[in-house]
């Protein structure tokens, strides 16, 4: 298999993300940079710098103008890709921003931190839209300090409507975007803090993963909690759905990835359990391979319909942080503490 090394980073990768039109590839890192790559050639486009501490989140606004990136200077920084320039520099976050995205029509773009807020921008002016605290409540115009929960991952509903969140204080959030200084639901039911959140393709289910160690599934639109799915021994990193909707996989400290059906809550299969800890879950755009980044330093790739292992991805030097297919699934991208991005052609 062909695999190229992007080599520039000093220190570990801890976020990468594609370009919409797969052309370009950005890592943020422990190095206080974000780096943009061309992915035809391999080479560095662009050295984006300005943050002061490192990069926990990078991600691309849906029609690829815009990369905006998280940091634990507290700042949210919003890139041009094409050139490389700094377009704002959004701040108002007092401690570490730990995940950012945008919706998924690009018009809103939402920063989690451990300050306990979450913060919606508009990214074309950089003002802020409203600010949702930690504890739901909106005190002082929403300059409020409540590091109380800690926001560790966000993600916005197919239809931009709904933003999930997953916190220190063990509950689920769910925020409605139709009335922003309205309606929040606190879902209760994980023992300890929630590290990942999911919503399906079609917005019906969302999946919450925990330290406690279980996964639950809850109905965004009433709240409700549908299930939840035991089996992990150690913390669920991460979760994601299969680009139909029909599987769900967690990635588990405990070495294994369980493949569960959502609707009635079966587990389907468990990858591995012989390796360290998993802490990262992807699948591939047509949903037909599952990847997985570990701390013993692998990627393994495996087929989530019959559960067979396709590879073992070998050659990075440090636990692999984060892993990400290209829009066309012909690309798999991983990042580590090795201080390196790898580019897999896994289809060739």
């Amino acid at each position: 298999m062909k695999t190229t090394i992007l080599k520039e980073h000093t220190r570990g990768v801890l976020s990468v993300a594609f370009s919409p039109d797969g052309q370009k590839l950005a890592s943020g890192s422990a190095d206080r940079t974000v780096r943009l790559w061309d992915l035809a050639t391999g080479e560095i486009l662009h050295v984006l710098e300005g943050h002061t501490d490192l990069v926990q989140s990078v991600t691309f606004s849906p029609d690829g103008q815009m990369l905006a990136s998280g940091s634990w200077d507290g700042t949210v920084r919003l890139w041009d890709p094409a050139t490389g320039q700094i377009r704002r520099v959004l701040q108002g976050h007092r401690w570490d921003v730990c995940c950012v995205a945008f919706s998924p029509d690009g018009r809103m773009l939402a920063s989690g931190s451990l300050d306990g807020t979450v913060r919606l921008w508009d990214p074309d002016s950089g003002q802020t839209l409203h600010v949702l605290v930690g504890s739901g409540d909106q005190l002082g115009g929403g300059e409020v300090f409540s590091p109380t929960a800690w926001v560790f991952s966000l993600a916005f509903s197919p239809d931009g409507w709904t933003l999930a969140l997953g916190t220190s204080d063990c509950t689920v959030r769910l925020w409605d975007l139709r009335d922003l200084a309205g309606k929040l639901r606190i879902l209760e039911g994980h023992g300890d803090p929630v590290y990942s959140v999911a919503l399906s393709p079609d917005g019906q289910m969302m999946a919450s993963g925990s330290y406690d160690p279980t996964v639950q599934l809850w109905g965004p639109a009433t709240g409700q909690a549908l299930r939840i799915l035991k089996g992990h021994t150690d913390w669920v990193n991460g979760v994601a759905f299969s680009p139909d909707g029909q599987i769900l996989a967690s990635g588990s400290s405990d070495g294994t990835v369980r493949l569960w059906n959502p609707a009635t809550g079966q587990i389907l299969r468990i990858l591995g359990g012989d390796w360290e800890r998993v802490l990262s879950v992807a699948f591939s755009p047509d949903g037909q391979m599952l990847a997985s980044g570990l701390w013993d330093h692998t990627v393994q790739l495996w087929n989530p319909a019959t559960g067979q292992m396709l590879r073992i991805l070998q050659g990075h030097r440090a636990e692999v942080q984060c892993v990400a297919f290209s829009p066309d699934g012909q690309m798999l991208a991983s990042g580590a503490w090795d201080r390196t991005v790898r580019l897999w052609a896994i289809r060739e």
